[in-house]
């Protein structure tokens, strides 16, 4: 290494250093001026020497890349969403259901939840690589250039770190840069902005990363993701990251209890609003990371962890008038019209009320002055209504018994809340819905078309349903408002893009009540294509796994009805994936069919998530806790006392992680 080499190496390791000082300890060791005169020598060194040009060097901070697209990035592990709670009786109701899972003493790591944008940071050798938002959980867009702007956000690693991993953890926006941005738009004669989280938000998608950079955003982290980190806890991997150079709250605590849990809570609910950043709760997550795999996730969240919110904020406005919403199934939705009103950062114009019982209930009326929340901080809702100043006119509210769409008569089946308009193919926002969902991220996720363009086509008479999607040419979409020619092709190629998506996700697409993402899922691997699911009876449906009379009935009534049998042809004709493709079906047998499986401890040849993947692939039921029906226990190094013993009891075979692989050999 030349002496130029190591000077310049040494300058950036030094500002590396004083940068994490200064942002992330908040202790700085020099001062902004003699710090100013290292970062200009070093990139003074920097233009005179480009052979040494490092992406990760200290001066590549200051932005000035532009992102016109941003790409879309599948996430290497799922971001989930957190189950929510909002009481002492929530709490242990979520410790009891655990405690039920595990094995041994459960202590909790109790920390705050900032309110923020949600980021996932890839580090490969010590260097950050990647940058993604979280998206839908399951894909985000790649916002790099504008997060390696943020000061707290390490570019390069210190100290014992895996060689690859991620970090999850929330861009925030503290109060005084907030407030400081604030005073220079109104002295600019511009809108100030609404709150610090959606400012935060706004600021990852900005184009020129030069902007973002004169952005005071902090971010904060809580998460290691990956193989192999080296470390046994939440709370030591919290200590870790902290070593390793990144911006983590040194407010977590263990717990030993619930009591425990909510003397954390009770005091941050009352101190929070001495913190520089918004926080909206506490997340208590259980700290050992083995307990952790063994409870594993529902569909959405993981059961290891539980977001405590604290009590949202209340006021009052007036009910200036109640409309009503068509859903794609049909479920009619009633919508308050309220008068606009101030709440927890953001203008509240409007709240779902949810159904007619609902507003029998509250005896809610128009003219009414109702208390409005955001449940949990996000949505609002209506808790009541101040009849002391309730108009002396008032009339009750009588729920509307016609569809506002179509004006067909509304339907209501015995115990159910919602009410339903029938018109399944004649209702327009029914038909919209069910195409816009078809389209959905989740679903098809057809590039270049959107929820509006959906209605357009529809309104235009170019699509009734979503087979007609398949036909349409760039010629009939051209016309149509705000479309040029480019987004027309984009529209085309990405329907024909679409017939790739694997048949689980277009069983999600088509939108048959009741058949969420784990559903389709469920139902394509048991069944393998739409003809042999077509052709299942309710009391075979019902013998899948997962799937109750409820869903049975609503999946026979789908393939009764011959308009959708005429979609469905449509689409194969067209070559969308109605059936497991042939990669798909490689390694898939029924060898464990009709068999429950609980797995249990930790294993030396292959991973949790390998065992779980070779039980659904051959057939078997994977099952979180032993009981009579269960067929046999794959179980690793440390297993619990109580399992071994309730299996003991029931007589259920125990065996190892080999002997499991020789059976399906």
């Amino acid at each position: 290494m030349s002496n130029i080499q190591r000077h310049i190496q040494n300058l950036r390791n030094e500002l590396r250093e004083h940068n994490y000082n200064y942002y992330v300890l908040d202790n700085p060791t020099i001062s902004d001026y003699e710090f100013d005169v290292k970062l200009k020598e070093l990139q003074g060194l920097e233009t005179k020497h480009p052979e040494f040009f490092d992406a990760n060097s200290p001066t590549q901070r200051v932005g000035g890349e532009v992102t016109k697209n941003f790409e879309t990035v599948v996430h290497e592990y799922r971001m989930y969403s957190l189950d929510n709670s909002y009481s002492k009786e929530d709490l242990q109701d979520w410790e009891t259901r655990i405690k039920k899972l595990v094995d041994g003493d459960i202590q909790y790591t109790c920390e705050l939840k900032y309110d923020g944008a949600s980021i996932s940071l890839t580090y490969e050798e010590g260097k950050l690589v990647r940058a993604v938002t979280r998206g839908d959980g399951f894909q985000g867009d790649n916002v790099t250039a504008n997060v390696k702007t943020i000061k707290s956000v390490p570019l390069q690693l210190k100290g014992d770190y895996p060689s690859k991993f991620d970090i999850r953890g929330e861009i925030v926006l503290p109060f005084d840069g907030f407030n400081k941005m604030n005073e220079e738009r109104i002295e600019l004669g511009e809108e100030p902005y609404r709150n610090p989280r959606n400012t935060a938000s706004g600021s990852l998608k900005l184009q020129d990363s030069a902007e973002v950079a004169k952005r005071p955003l902090e971010c904060l982290l809580y998460n290691l993701t990956g193989t192999d980190l080296g470390v046994a806890s939440q709370f030591e991997s919290l200590k870790k990251a902290r070593q390793w150079g990144f911006k983590v709250p040194d407010v977590a605590k263990l717990a030993n209890s619930i009591d425990e849990v909510l003397e954390f809570v009770e005091y941050w609910n009352i101190h929070r609003h001495d913190l520089p950043y918004e926080t909206d709760g506490v997340v208590i997550k259980v700290n050992n990371l083995q307990q952790q795999e063994e409870l594993g996730y529902t569909a959405k969240a993981p059961r290891w962890a539980m977001a405590y919110k604290f009590k949202a904020e209340q006021v009052s406005t007036k009910l200036n008038s109640i409309t009503y919403q068509v859903g794609r199934t049909g479920a009619i939705t009633p919508v308050a019209n309220l008068k606009p009103v101030e709440l927890a950062g953001t203008t509240v114009k409007r709240a779902s009320l949810h159904n007619a019982d609902q507003i029998e209930k509250l005896d809610i009326r128009v003219g009414d002055l109702v208390f409005v929340e955001k449940g949990g901080e996000i949505i609002p809702k209506i808790l009541g209504v101040d009849l002391t100043k309730r108009p002396t006119n008032s009339q009750p509210t009588i729920y509307i018994t016609r569809c506002p769409e179509c004006a067909t008569e509304l339907t209501r089946q015995e115990g159910e809340a919602q009410h339903y308009c029938p018109n399944y193919n004649g209702c327009n926002p029914q038909i919209i819905g069910r195409i816009q969902h078809f389209i959905s991220r989740k679903a098809m996720d057809i590039d270049g078309l959107g929820g509006e363009t959906v209605a357009l086509l529809v309104n235009e008479g170019l699509i009734n349903n979503y087979s007609d999607l398949y036909e349409l040419t760039k010629e009939q979409v051209i016309p149509l408002e705000r479309m040029a020619e480019k987004s027309a092709e984009n529209l085309v190629e990405g329907i024909e893009a679409s017939k790739q998506i694997p048949f689980e996700r277009v069983l999600f697409a088509l939108g048959i009540r009741f058949v969420g993402e784990t559903v389709a899922k469920k139902l394509a691997k048991h069944y393998k294509s739409i003809d042999a699911i077509a052709t299942a009876s309710e009391e075979d449906l019902v013998n899948v796994d997962e799937i109750g009379n409820k869903i049975a009935q609503s999946v026979t009534a789908f393939f009764k009805d011959e308009k959708n049998i005429s979609i469905l042809n449509r689409l194969k004709k067209f070559g969308v994936q109605l059936e497991m493709s042939a990669d798909q079906l490689i390694g898939q047998t029924n060898i464990l069919q009709g068999q429950s499986i609980v797995i249990t401890g930790v294993f030396e040849s292959v991973s949790r998530n390998d065992l779980k993947k070779f039980i659904e692939d051959n057939g078997g039921k994977l099952s979180s806790s032993i009981s009579s029906k269960t067929s046999y226990i794959v179980a690793g190094a440390n297993m619990g006392p109580s399992k071994k013993q309730k299996a003991e009891k029931l007589n259920i075979q125990i065996i190892n992680e080999y002997q499991f692989l020789q059976k399906l050999n």
